[in-house]
């Protein structure tokens, strides 16, 4: 019963990274077909993330009233369904207002099957979104190399999305009916972790706990849209690299960043999230810092892989988190990380340009391990970050009953009222 949801969930991740990833390579025809500059070209592109920044909030109301299921069924058909308008705009206005409804649905979509993934994660009693960010990496890949070969011989983007969305959601959008409502929990969760999964409906977004997994989601995306913009820039700028060299700093990257999402189901079964993810950040650290010191397009590139080890399994396990803690439904709990993680990514590559300007491109990408070095601090720090599924799949009592202490509103006076979400 349990695998059917977990496969549903999977599936929606893969496509979600699938289908706007198959976009990318077809961005140079669009501008030249519409006579952008790199300028216009680059106001147009915020369009995607002001729109999911803007549908994530809006999804932080909706999602305890719908539920993820329902949200991840209603987005899915708008995420598949406003990809093809962006082939057909003709102006940078209409482009920009395409790619923002595109990005809202896919904003939405993004929060809801997070959401529905950590509903998953209760009911098996086990860890799983690492692995599932790991099968978005994937989902990602795989549309990067079919846009290319959509353009390579010479299929637009707009039909080439009607076939990719017709076939997500004949395969995605059937396997959503086996998907859980929000309400599962674990059997015996309530004796296992006593209070876990319920929500106090004065609980706040905006508690101590929620903040600091938000500044964390932030720092991590801010260096991980960083690294995407700037990475060959910097390969073929200050050092001088030549021929595919400067490609290869964010494919470094993002390679090492798969392979540890991949693994990362089993890390944070073993280890706890307040002593991984310190741990993958000191990687960071000092391997991107030594990289950017030295100067020289090898020790860059591994300074590159280096830092897609210390940030791949901060978001998953951010969003776990944020969904554990205690008097806050985990779709408004996600939608918040999310759209903090979602604002770091679009204000890192101009923030790295303004200091670049001011100094250097070398200075400014040194504030990356200074972020880093944060998250070391504070995901060692972060209250809903204690917590540990044991190996055999179900959640440490001890650890989860230190965590609920630190992150848990006041129970309301009528517990009847309270109850998992």
């Amino acid at each position: 019963m349990r695998r059917w949801p977990r496969i549903a969930v999977t599936v929606v991740f893969v496509v979600h990274g699938l289908l706007f990833a198959s976009w990318t390579a077809h961005i140079p025809d669009i501008k030249d077909h519409l006579g952008l500059t790199d300028g216009t070209l680059g106001i147009a592109l915020l369009g995607a993330p002001l729109g999911a920044v803007t549908a994530m909030l809006a999804s932080a109301y909706l999602l305890p009233r719908l539920g993820s299921r329902r949200i991840v069924q209603i987005m899915l058909v708008g995420y598949c369904a406003a990809g093809p308008l962006v082939g057909l705009t003709g102006s940078l206005p209409a482009l920009m207002g395409a790619l923002f409804l595109w990005g809202a649905f896919q904003g939405s979509l993004d929060v809801a099957m997070n959401t529905q993934a950590i509903a998953v994660e209760r009911a098996g009693r086990r860890m799983l979104m690492s692995g599932l960010h790991g099968s978005w990496s994937i989902g990602s890949f795989a549309g990067a190399g079919i846009g290319a070969l959509a353009v390579g011989a010479g299929i637009a983007l707009t039909p080439q999305l009607l076939v990719l969305s017709t076939l997500a959601l004949l395969g995605a959008g059937l396997l959503t009916t086996r998907m859980l409502p929000d309400a599962a929990e674990p059997r015996g969760a309530a004796q296992d972790s006593p209070g876990a999964g319920q929500h106090s409906p004065t609980a706040s977004r905006w508690s101590g706990g929620m903040v600091l997994l938000g500044a964390i989601a932030f720092a991590s995306m801010l260096c991980e849209g960083a690294t995407a913009d700037w990475a060959s820039v910097y390969l073929a700028g200050p050092l001088h690299a030549t021929g595919v060299v400067p490609g290869l700093g964010y494919a470094a990257f993002s390679l090492t960043m798969v392979i540890v999402r991949l693994s990362g189901n089993r890390l944070l079964t073993r280890y706890r999230p307040d002593r991984l993810l310190p741990t993958l950040a000191v990687v960071a650290t000092i391997g991107l810092a030594a990289g950017l010191l030295i100067g020289r397009p090898g020790p860059a590139l591994v300074g590159f892989a280096c830092l897609g080890i210390g940030l791949a399994s901060v978001v998953p396990a951010v969003f776990s988190a944020a969904g554990r803690i205690s008097g806050l439904h985990p779709g408004t709990a996600v939608a918040t990380a999310s759209a903090c993680g979602w604002a770091g990514f679009v204000c890192g590559p101009p923030l790295i340009g303004r200091l670049a300007s001011l100094s250097s491109l070398p200075a400014a990408l040194g504030l990356l391990p200074v972020l880093t070095a944060f998250i070391v601090i504070a995901s060692s720090l972060a209250p809903a970050l204690k917590f540990q599924s044991g190996r055999d799949g179900q959640p440490d009592d001890t650890t989860t009953l230190s965590a609920l202490r630190d992150v848990q509103t006041p129970p309301s006076a009528d517990n009847s009222q309270a109850g998992p979400v």
